[in-house]
């Protein structure tokens, strides 16, 4: 059921007059205003001469003990009313009155009010035997199979019990619109089964006293409304508040309502569940049509044993779907819990995702990683929905059958997205899964045409008229999903519970692991740094005793023996330079940053400077389009990332007039700078750019571009992830290489 898009209605609020404007009751019962504590009398309904005898100026000023005699008024005080909204249900009889009267007190802020009327008056056309026919109501309700064969037979039963013309079950959705969705007729040929009726046609107000169980009987809409006596109510000075009273007079409106519909006599019983209004039992008679207390009240007991056996069968098809889906949930819970991968184990298959909470598709976000599943919008929709949910949606869980009535956006996509079901798992991770459900287009069937209802005043103000015509007019409903229901929500919550566990416990053993690695990193780090210092020792007695045999014994041996000490010398040196990389890698490993606020200007002209002092015969020109800024950051390490990284685009340029531009971007306010070191040498091969920054790897033989271990990159690469920062390269083939960094400042 969908309530129409009235924009005027939705400024309308009322049907019938604010509670205050109520001040009247109906003549078929009479009304006592009692004083709390000495149950004075204190206003009257204008009509006691006709019920008791007695004219109101009789009664005002006496105490109710007057009129009753002394067991009957110790047992009425007995039975009041503990709780402010509580009715109590009353007999009395009068002194010299015969029959008794039927009714009800209740209390207000300041007095307690007393309706009644006789309890034979007006009886039914013919007799029924009413506790047999109530017996044989639950029979047949508890038989019923199904939700229609239930409605059918309360409707059936009410009838036979009230002799109204038109019995009908009317059920509310979840914006107060209702449908009816259960009729018996005697006589009459229009029928209202399936019809639609718009939220105004039965208020806010008037449904919370029906959910507070209020039965409305109204035998005769055109009767004249009996005013109080006196007006003015003495303990507050204004007319008594009567918006609670069963016996209110009727709004006019309510009454032309009414009459248009063909309604003269009415009876409305609430159907509630759990402290909920569900629907009513809504009667109507073409004439006016009295029902006696005792019938009313077993109209009303129908009615609680009716909306029980509703709940019942809601509950029983509801449990079936639950029970299907928990099986469901438990198994996706199990394989997340116990997998090694739990994205994995989540997306696949990925059907058990969506019949999870019965969805067609979904897109499953892991940070900057999307995976969608089954019918699904486009990936830019979907990224573009994530924005305007970070924005829009604070809570973790949220649930809408009408996309694009809050994102206007969605209308481009309900196809696939009308109904969204949102869960977010974690926030700062980004982890967030969203479910969808196609539009599904409806033609609803409505009680005469809601925007007839809407009239301007003579202000252009829109208020309430009521339509003329209640014949069927149909609407075709667009961009609305079926509606997520409860158990659905209940299996997305329990899969986020798990999610989030599993998170946690990931971390906690990633920070172990971490805490390991730490330990190991030091353990191998200390190693690496005790076998590199310990093996120079060797290595240079390798070296002195190739010299001394070089340089002492060489007469002795031939060229060949002479080339292979030579041999000898060289490889020595290199392992020393290999061992020395090898200890500095170490040592950057161990060695604590000393951060402080640095002008990187002057470090790149102190590596510059070092730079050319290394190759006077070598002149390269240095461009700086704008000056750097200052950074907190270990000084000394940074100015060795610019002369590694300027050192290595002059060795590997073969250009007559090489060139080194050193600059920076600001990609945002929020990030840190990202700097660039640009050259016009020999460039690389896309595949080698990852394998650059590796230890001891080079892309050359050891001959050419003047030799190295290879190590210059890496140490780079090293001092810049212990600032929490990174770097990449692009590179062309015989134009150059550009190699970007980051360094975080904290």
């Amino acid at each position: 059921m969908n309530e129409l898009d009235i924009p005027l209605a939705q400024q309308i609020n009322h049907l019938e007059h604010p509670p205050d404007a109520i001040h009247r009751i109906q003549p078929h019962g009479f009304l006592l205003v009692l004083e709390t504590t000495q149950f004075e009398i204190l206003q009257v309904s204008a009509n006691t001469t006709i019920h008791l005898g007695l004219a109101p100026e009789e009664l005002l000023g006496r105490s109710l003990c007057d009129l009753l005699d002394a067991v009957q008024f110790q047992a009425f005080r007995d039975h009041l009313p503990q709780r402010p909204e509580q009715r109590t249900r009353v007999s009395l009889s009068f002194v010299n009155q015969s029959p008794p009267f039927q009714g009800s007190i209740y209390q207000t802020a300041d007095s307690w009010v007393l309706e009644l009327e006789p309890t034979g008056a007006k009886p039914s056309s013919r007799a029924v035997d009413i506790p047999f026919q109530i017996s044989e109501a639950m029979t047949q309700m508890k038989q019923a199979t199904d939700l229609d064969d239930l409605f059918q037979s309360v409707v059936a039963q009410i009838q036979s019990l009230t002799e109204f013309e038109r019995v009908m079950i009317y059920q509310f959705d979840q914006q107060g619109a209702g449908e009816v969705v259960a009729e018996q007729c005697l006589s009459e040929p229009i029928t209202y089964r399936g019809l639609h009726f718009p939220a105004f046609d039965i208020p806010a107000a008037s449904r919370e006293l029906y959910r507070m169980g209020e039965l409305r009987f109204i035998p005769d809409m055109t009767a004249s409304w009996v005013p109080l006596v006196p007006a003015i109510h003495s303990p507050t000075q204004e007319p008594l508040d009567l918006q609670r009273s069963t016996l209110r007079e009727v709004d006019p409106c309510c009454v032309t309502y009414h009459q248009n519909i063909g309604a003269t006599a009415l009876l409305i019983a609430p159907l509630c569940q759990d402290q909920t209004l569900w629907g009513l039992i809504t009667c109507h008679h073409p004439t006016a049509k009295y029902l006696a207390p005792q019938q009313r009240t077993f109209c009303e007991l129908i009615a609680q044993i009716a909306a029980t056996e509703i709940e019942n069968k809601l509950h029983l098809a509801e449990l079936v779907q639950q029970t299907r889906l928990h099986t469901l949930s438990s198994d996706v819970i199990e394989a997340i819990a116990t997998a090694d991968n739990f994205i994995d184990a989540l997306l696949t298959p990925e059907l058990r995702l969506l019949h999870l909470v019965n969805a067609q598709g979904a897109a499953v976000c892991l940070g900057d990683e999307m995976t969608l599943l089954g019918q699904t919008p486009s990936l830019a929709q979907i990224q573009a929905l994530r924005t305007w949910a970070a924005v829009h949606i604070p809570d973790e869980l949220f649930q809408t059958r009408s996309l694009a009535q809050v994102y206007p956006a969605a209308a481009d996509f309900t196809a696939t997205g009308s109904g969204l079901l949102f869960l977010r798992i974690a926030k700062a991770q980004g982890y967030e899964i969203y479910w969808f459900r196609p539009e599904i287009v409806q033609t609803v069937n409505w009680g005469g045409n809601p925007n007839e209802s809407i009239q301007l005043d003579a202000q252009g103000q829109p208020q309430l008229s009521p339509r003329n015509s209640f014949a069927r007019w149909q609407e075709t409903v667009r961009h609305t999903a079926e509606t997520w229901h409860g158990f659905e929500i209940h299996n997305a919550l329990d899969l986020r519970n798990a999610l989030v566990g599993l998170v946690f416990r990931k971390a906690e053993e990633l920070a172990q692991l971490n805490l390991e690695l730490q330990q190991s990193n030091r353990e191998l780090g200390a190693f690496a740094y005790a076998a590199a210092h310990d093996l120079k020792e060797p290595l240079r007695g390798i070296y002195n005793y190739a010299n001394i045999v070089l340089e002492d014994y060489s007469n002795l041996l031939d060229t060949e023996g002479q080339d292979y000490l030579a041999d000898i010398q060289a490889f020595t040196q290199r392992m020393e330079t290999l061992i020395n990389a090898l200890l500095r890698i170490s040592q950057l490993r161990q060695t604590k940053l000393e951060r402080q606020t640095t002008d990187l200007n002057e470090l790149l002209q102190n590596a510059v400077e070092v730079i050319r002092a290394s190759r006077p015969d070598r002149p390269f020109e240095l461009r700086l389009p704008r000056s750097l800024p200052t950074l907190n950051c270990d000084p000394t390490l940074v100015q060795e990332v610019f002369r590694n990284l300027i050192s290595n685009a002059l060795k590997y340029n073969l250009q007559a007039d090489p060139w080194v531009e050193v600059g920076y971007r600001m990609p945002s306010e929020r990030h840190s700078p990202i700097f660039y070191i640009q050259d016009n040498g020999i460039g690389m091969r896309t595949e080698h750019l990852t394998l650059v920054f590796k230890l001891f790897k080079r892309l050359h033989p050891q001959e050419q571009y003047g030799g190295g271990a290879g190590v210059g990159l890496a140490i780079v690469n090293q001092i810049i992830e212990r600032h929490g920062g990174r770097i990449w390269v692009e590179s062309i083939p015989e134009q150059g290489s550009t190699f970007h960094f980051m360094l975080s400042s904290t």
